[in-house]
């Protein structure tokens, strides 16, 4: 080997080895960055003219294991729609109370029984009478602050739907434009390797509404697929489309129109689980929207039924005329069959007997329709009113499978159906989130070494130190020549 081609190959092993230390700190300043890939160095031997020429830096690899990568991204995903659906039930059970709870469902009805078996055997006493009022009054805001809390939960859905889609949005067209600066990288054989950790940020963050799967494409750039088929970025990214709603009310629905559901590229698409963009965070939100808050809301309108219907009976308080409000009223009217939507948010006690509204505390004892007190002795409407309220009865409406049950029985039913889907979600969390977690620490384990990076270091200075003293020789060559 010549003397030049000595110091040739020692020069190239200088620039392999300082290029080798630099992603060697790279990697290890980066140990704990969110999205960031260690590097390796891809060398290749140089060839002059058949002869060996050094070494030739090829590039700067990203070490990513994709098929981890891919199925931890559809458990953020499955991991993140648990926790919306949990949050849900967790909330509106924590809002009906536990029995014996004070200001839950079931202690407000059992307080207006005690309060009736009170009123009962003192019919002349105006406080016991109060009572019964307060009990009634109390039962009906209860059922009203349900209702308002079960369209506060969707009208919360329903803006967190906007949020993600204008994230999903913008992030979709961030992609696309770092595919384009990745490709411009490539073109003039630049590393892209930051552009592409922080094109893997945002795909780490979308994942999370919609589960997705990535494909890559040639010269770094990728598209993206929902795991419902459709296609969110390739070439160019979609465009979503919602708008978000300013109030809902309990008729309010997606089915209806009156309440926004998804386009793409202007045309529409299912939103809920079984639609294309199903999965996510997304989905769980249209969910809690239109299926989960309004079975619940439906439950409660059955419930607020079987309450006015109970005391509106004719032979239970015969002093009211046919189609006259009883002692429970929808906003003060009698109650409209087809019309039970959001009933839970309109029940209220009659103002014939609520001294507050102007009217009389004896209509409870006398009766809602009656012209004038009656004998305060008397407790049979009392005794009618405690006997249809401990009756059992098959309600009406809403999903309580048929049985007979009291309003008492009603409510716990209410409870635990709620109860009992809160669970469920609870379990479901708890397997994705242990799934989850096991991904990560799959895919972090996967991630910069430290200790592997100190022994290439290692490695590194050694190779530097070799090449640096060919070039010592090869000067020292030099001198002597030149001494000749």
């Amino acid at each position: 080997m010549s003397i030049t081609g000595a110091l040739n190959n020692a020069l190239s092993g200088l620039a392999a080895s300082a290029r080798g230390a630099e992603l060697v700190a790279s990697n290890t300043a980066n140990v704990m960055t969110v999205g960031y890939a260690p590097r390796a160095l891809s060398l290749a031997a140089s060839s002059l003219g058949g002869d060996g020429g050094g070494v030739r830096i090829l590039g700067t690899a990203r070490l990513v294991n994709e098929a981890i990568l891919a199925d931890r991204r559809l458990a953020d995903a499955e991991a993140g729609h648990a926790k919306r659906i949990t949050e849900f039930f967790v909330s509106f059970e924590s809002r009906i109370g536990l029995p014996g709870e004070e200001g839950s469902l079931s202690a407000w009805l059992a307080s207006l029984e005690g309060s009736l078996i009170e009123a009962a055997s003192r019919p002349d006493s105006e406080a016991r009478l109060s009572n019964v009022l307060d009990a009634l009054t109390g039962v009906a805001s209860k059922l009203n602050t349900l209702s308002r809390s079960i369209q506060a939960s969707r009208l919360e859905a329903d803006a967190e739907i906007g949020r993600q889609v204008s994230f999903l949005n913008d992030s979709l067209a961030k992609i696309d434009e770092l595919n384009s600066d990745i490709l411009a990288q490539r073109v003039v054989g630049r590393d892209a390797s930051a552009l592409m950790d922080q094109r893997q940020v945002l795909v780490d963050k979308i994942s999370e509404i919609v589960p997705l799967r990535q494909i890559n494409r040639e010269n770094g750039q990728i598209s993206l697929f929902s795991t419902g088929g459709a296609t969110l970025l390739d070439g160019s990214p979609v465009e979503i489309g919602f708008t978000k709603a300013t109030v809902i009310a309990a008729d309010m629905d997606w089915s209806t129109g009156t309440l926004s559901g998804l386009t793409m590229n202007g045309l529409p698409i299912l939103s809920l689980e079984a639609g294309i963009l199903g999965g996510g965070t997304l989905s769980a939100s249209f969910s809690v929207r239109d299926e989960l808050a309004p079975k619940v809301q439906e439950n409660l309108d059955a419930f607020a039924r079987d309450l006015i219907t109970r005391f509106s009976n004719s032979a239970v308080d015969q002093t009211l005329l046919s189609g006259s409000p009883g002692i429970f009223t929808d906003s003060g009217d009698a109650f409209d069959t087809s019309f039970e939507k959001g009933l839970a948010g309109r029940i209220s006690v009659n103002e014939l007997a609520n001294p507050a509204s102007g009217g009389v505390l004896w209509r409870i004892r006398d009766g809602v329709g009656a012209a004038s007190p009656g004998p305060v002795g008397d407790a049979s409407l009392l005794l009618s009113l405690l006997s249809t309220f401990s009756e059992s009865q098959i309600p009406a409406s809403g999903n309580f499978y048929g049985a007979s049950r009291n309003p008492s029985g009603l409510a716990a039913d209410i409870l635990s159906q709620v109860s009992t889907s809160r669970i469920s979600a609870e379990a479901h969390q708890s397997y994705s989130v242990a799934k989850q977690e096991a991904l990560v620490e799959t895919e972090l384990s996967s991630g910069v070494d430290t200790d592997w990076e100190m022994q290439r270091l290692l490695q590194i200075e050694k190779a530097y130190a070799a090449n640096a003293r060919v070039i010592q020789a090869v000067d020292a060559m030099l001198g002597a020549i030149l001494e000749i």
